[in-house]
């Protein structure tokens, strides 16, 4: 009997480490939140928005002077110092080529001090009803509740595909 005890015992306080790890960002009842949660609900509730059709995701997020960073060896990698710059020469060129929006369809957000990760799929259908899907890890350095560095982590196969295959609308 002594042993079932101790087994249950056990089992519950694995349990309860378990639950304690798996906790969200949201700061211990009467306790002030931290940095590091608040960074992580900033980035989790702007892409909750960005999956419910919102289309602020990068204004929510991104400080006006962010440097994002494309890794990769391909044409679409790089480095982009500005906001609107990145949106410029990135997001709208590609956006322009797809006739739904690319979509998240699963996200995790993590985060460590001012650091947050965002794993997340998307999925979105170009203008010549292809479909187009994609695996993305992006680093957020934030400051202040925005990102001033990203570093971006994506297949870039599919992204240059939908690129090549679909006609850049004329302006």
């Amino acid at each position: 009997m002594r042993a079932l005890a101790t087994r249950a015992l056990a089992w519950c306080l694995c349990a309860a480490m378990f639950t304690a790890s798996s906790l969200t960002t949201a700061a211990p009842c009467g306790q002030p939140s931290t940095a590091e949660g608040d960074n992580k609900r900033v980035v989790a509730e702007a892409f909750h928005r960005w999956v419910a059709g919102g289309t602020s995701f990068f204004n929510d997020v991104l400080a006006e002077n962010v440097v994002w960073r494309i890794k990769g060896s391909s044409p679409a990698a790089g480095e982009f110092e500005g906001r609107e710059a990145f949106l410029e020469r990135a997001v709208r060129p590609f956006a322009a080529r797809l006739s739904t929006p690319v979509r998240p369809t699963a996200v995790r957000v993590f985060a460590d001090g001012d650091h947050v990760i965002a794993h997340w799929e998307g999925s979105g259908v170009a203008r010549d009803g292809r479909g187009y899907s994609n695996s993305y890890a992006w680093i957020f350095r934030m400051h202040d509740g925005k990102a001033t560095e990203v570093t971006a982590y994506l297949d870039l196969a599919p992204y240059e595909d939908v690129v090549r295959r679909i006609p850049a609308p004329q302006q």
